[in-house]
């Protein structure tokens, strides 16, 4: 049998090319060799906003048809919804009642995430046990693995230790002890080229962007600091327009580094290049993306997914009440 994966991501608007490159471009490479499980973390959304809760399942929506379009295939993975597999919240309930406060409190991952969304209010408590839910996610599927970047292996001992106390505590063996898999996750840059390319700093370029709000980022997107004349000689290791001709592999990347050294090449005529090899990248992404809302077809996707999760997370549930409760424990 195939091992399994899970992953998934908050519903927070359009996927950017940071989430494309980031997590989804691997995503769309795993799912023919495991049983992938893709979740929309709605639950984890409304931590940070819920104060926009009316928008996650639009939101929901928009970002299923994105990971489609991109190249997510629903025959070969199971997509589906968090809050719709009531298992989450029970799980999450029972990891909480083992989990103790001072691992929540040193938890890398809550840490990242106070300092990633500080421009909400996450001052709550549910968010202090986001770790645990986050665990109760892998562990509702048996999760074998999980995609993530090396530095963000200490993220998932959180799962393993809650896993071991579990086992321990009521003498069973049900969970396998999640383990990383270790993926390609470069870090993209922004438009501003500064910070991570993030939809709330306004610097990101989304995969289903409108041509002409395309064409203006890319045009106005910074370049190298330390070339202020076309005439300058560049210093392409250090220009983040150039940064993203890498990312996209284009062939002629070579003769455009040479170009910008020998200030040949300038900034502005870069930027056109690199705005070709984009629009012809998310043109079709886009395309596919307004179809799929259009016909309705994300719906019954969904709907489809959370059968596939249910029908897993409701016999592992069983596994766990009879585990805490004993064997004649409510089903």
């Amino acid at each position: 049998m195939k091992k399994r994966v899970l992953s998934g991501a908050r519903p927070t608007g359009s996927l950017h090319l940071g989430n494309y490159f980031g997590a989804i471009k691997n995503w769309v490479e795993l799912q023919d060799k495991y049983e992938c499980f893709y979740m929309v973390a709605d639950w984890h959304a409304l931590m940070g906003e819920y104060a926009n809760a009316e928008k996650i399942t639009t939101w929901t929506h928009e970002m299923v048809a994105d990971w489609i379009a991109c190249g997510l295939d629903p025959n070969k993975s199971t997509i589906f919804v968090q809050s719709a597999v009531r298992e989450h919240a029970e799980l999450h309930l029972v990891l909480s009642c083992i989990t103790p406060l001072g691992w929540l409190e040193r938890s890398p991952t809550y840490k990242e995430q106070i300092k990633t969304l500080e421009h909400k209010d996450i001052t709550n408590y549910a968010f202090l046990g986001y770790p645990v839910l986050q665990a109760a996610d892998i562990l509702l599927y048996k999760g074998d693995y999980v995609p993530v970047g090396e530095d963000q292996d200490s993220h998932l001992e959180l799962s393993r230790e809650i896993v071991r106390r579990f086992h321990h505590l009521f003498k069973c063996n049900i969970f396998p002890e999640p383990q990383s898999l270790h993926t390609s996750t470069p870090k993209v840059l922004g438009t501003d080229g500064q910070k991570k390319m993030s939809k709330s700093l306004d610097n990101y370029l989304a995969c289903s962007e409108d041509q002409k709000v395309l064409q203006k980022k890319v045009l106005s997107m910074f370049t190298d600091p330390l070339r202020p004349r076309k005439e300058d000689k560049g210093h392409p290791e250090n220009c983040n327009v150039f940064t993203f001709h890498n990312l996209f592999g284009n062939q002629g990347v070579e003769k455009i580094r040479k170009e910008c050294k020998e200030a040949v090449l300038g900034c502005s005529d870069c930027k056109k290049e690199l705005l070709g090899f984009i629009e012809n990248f998310v043109a079709p992404i886009r395309e596919h993306r307004e179809s799929l809302l259009k016909t309705g077809e994300i719906r019954d996707i969904i709907n489809e997914g959370n059968k596939k999760a249910i029908a897993v997370a409701s016999s592992v549930m069983k596994e766990v009440k009879s585990a805490v409760f004993g064997k004649f424990a409510a089903k």
